[in-house]
């Protein structure tokens, strides 16, 4: 298993600049490279303190990739639903470039109703613009003078510029979160899967059906898993679990608060049970999430069993994806953790 850092900010301006906040990132970012981490990655979010200081991923990352020497650098993710892919193709091969070849390239389908009310978008919409740009972006990075009419976006005999430098791309991953259609999708088409295990979905269950979906598709090997955890380590347990608590509850209530139009008769076709997903989320803590393996919160020891557990409980998966600095945990409270979790729980994973 590996081991990366993920940065989703939900603070507000009046608890956190985001000078401050990207400032402690980006020194966070260089610390887990210096421990053996493996990834960086943040979120692509809009508008509200839940993710919004992050409207485009590509930007910390590009200034991730010049602290750093390496770490891959994950979009985790951008969103096609928002974005033109002529756009993205572009600022992708760019951050390759930039990173010397140390992008890794997530997509999702985004899931907060404000940002597709904002942004004049239908939540109906969502799956056939997310797999159209998708399918546009990669003709775009893989091939010269592209021609494609799609139903959202027409590309004419177009080369974007400038080429990847990883050949004949990044790597693609998609974000999947409780549906077995997602993972099936992922698998068949081939792309690297990142998912979160708090959004209640089995996970075994939707690992083995991307694993599945992969082979009769005929991919080499088995296919690849990013799953992401928030992340407190301690010398002491209890210690670990009395700091966190107050930042992961107020994550959690940062989320339902963005999310909130789906338990409020909203509804789409495209995203069948997501009232469940937020309303389960709302009654959600610090404790919930220890106790369910969604969030590694106590002394390395403690962590250790739990990561065990839940490599019997899900199956193996690849890349473990570690929020943190979330909420408003302190900056050195965060270094802290991420330092002590590099000595006493990584190499016991790793190899």
């Amino acid at each position: 298993m590996e081991f990366g850092v993920q940065f989703f900010p939900d603070v507000k301006p009046e608890e956190k600049s985001a000078r401050d906040y990207f400032a402690e990132s980006l020194e966070i970012a260089a610390e887990a490279d210096r421990l053996g981490f493996t990834h960086a990655r943040i979120v692509e979010h809009y508008f509200h303190y839940y993710g919004g200081y992050s409207p485009n991923p590509m930007l910390f990352l590009s200034a991730a990739s010049q602290r750093t020497r390496r770490l891959r650098l994950v979009t985790g993710a951008v969103l096609p639903v928002f974005n033109h892919p002529l756009k993205l193709a572009g600022e992708i091969a760019m951050l390759d470039a930039i990173s010397d070849g140390r992008l890794d390239v997530g997509f999702a389908r985004a899931f907060l109703p404000h940002e597709f009310r904002r942004f004049g978008v239908s939540p109906n919409e969502s799956v056939e613009r997310y797999r159209e740009g998708i399918e546009q972006i990669d003709l775009l990075l893989r091939h010269e003078n592209v021609t494609h009419r799609g139903k959202y976006h027409v590309i004419e005999n177009t080369t974007s510029l400038p080429r990847p430098t990883q050949r004949p791309r990044p790597k693609f991953y998609v974000a999947a979160l409780t549906t077995p259609e997602s993972f099936e999708f992922a698998g068949r088409m081939g792309y690297s899967v990142m998912a979160i295990p708090m959004g209640g979905g089995k996970m075994r269950e939707l690992i083995a059906r991307y694993r599945e979906a992969w082979r009769h598709a005929g991919h080499a090997g088995t296919g690849e898993v990013m799953l992401a955890f928030h992340m407190f380590c301690h010398a002491d347990g209890a210690r670990a679990r009395e700091l966190a608590r107050a930042p992961l509850d107020a994550y959690l209530r940062s989320l339902v608060d963005a999310a909130a139009e789906w338990t409020e008769g909203l509804s789409s076709a495209d995203y069948p049970g997501y009232d469940k997903v937020i309303a389960r989320l709302k009654q959600s803590s610090m404790e919930t999430m220890v106790a369910s393996g969604a969030a590694w919160i106590g002394s390395p020891a403690e962590i250790r069993d739990t990561i065990g557990r839940l490599t019997e409980e899900y199956g193996a998966f690849e890349h473990a994806s570690l929020q943190i600095n979330f909420n408003t945990v302190p900056r050195d409270a965060a270094l802290s953790s991420l330092r002590l979790f590099g000595e006493a729980v990584l190499p016991h994973f790793t190899g």
